[in-house]
């Protein structure tokens, strides 16, 4: 009875987080088209309990993070693809925990239609980031983003590391996970194909990508 209720709470939490993410962004352009995920993913193991959705989705903020180049990118770059958005660092055991699971995502469904973006908190920069995922882990196929002034995490307000935030191809938060999770299991595949298809099938990802 009690974990029930304490399940209830963080999932009260986490979704009063999602809306007050759409109240900070009100101002911001909605897209006039149809949102996707209408239909509702599949939400199957870990992801059935623990992966939580706002009644729409809302828009991502438009605030800027940097990729291993330097350079300076938006989360609005990355519309046209299905995005994974995690937030981590290199002293955070449960982001060092599911990393692999990040990067075999990627390996699996990385590509035009789809993007894992690992965005480390790391105050200490490429120096530090770098050598932990290609070094330390031998982590090849997730590309390097950084947020080392916090901006992006200040802009979903997070509490804590590790979370995950998944974007439909239209650029809208769709959902998302606090703590570690298997990213590479059947279950956070099937999340991602599902609004992969949806996105391909509203014309908004080539068929090809």
């Amino acid at each position: 009875m009690h974990q029930g209720k304490t399940a209830a709470a963080r999932r009260s939490s986490w979704s009063a987080r999602l809306l007050a993410l759409a109240v900070l962004l009100a101002g911001a352009a909605l897209w006039s088209a149809p949102a996707l995920g209408a239909d509702g993913p599949p939400l199957k193991g870990q992801f059935a309990d623990r992966f939580e959705m706002p009644d729409q989705p809302r828009p991502a903020p438009e605030v800027t993070f940097k990729t291993r180049d330097g350079e300076t990118v938006r989360l609005a770059d990355f519309k046209g693809q299905v995005v994974l958005l995690n937030f981590w660092a290199t002293w955070c055991a449960p982001c060092v925990e599911e990393m692999p699971t990040l990067d075999g995502l990627q390996h699996a469904l990385g590509g035009e239609a789809f993007q894992v973006l690992a965005v480390s908190q790391e105050r200490g920069g490429l120096s530090t980031v770098e050598p932990f995922l290609r070094e330390e882990l031998n982590l090849r196929d997730l590309d390097i983003y950084l947020d080392s002034d916090g901006a992006l995490a200040q802009a979903f307000g997070l509490r804590g590391l590790p979370t995950t935030y998944l974007l439909n191809a239209r650029g809208q938060v769709v959902g998302g996970l606090e703590g570690a999770a298997d990213w590479n299991s059947d279950a956070a595949r099937a999340l991602m194909q599902h609004y992969i298809d949806q996105g391909r099938e509203a014309g908004v990802i080539e068929t090809g990508g």
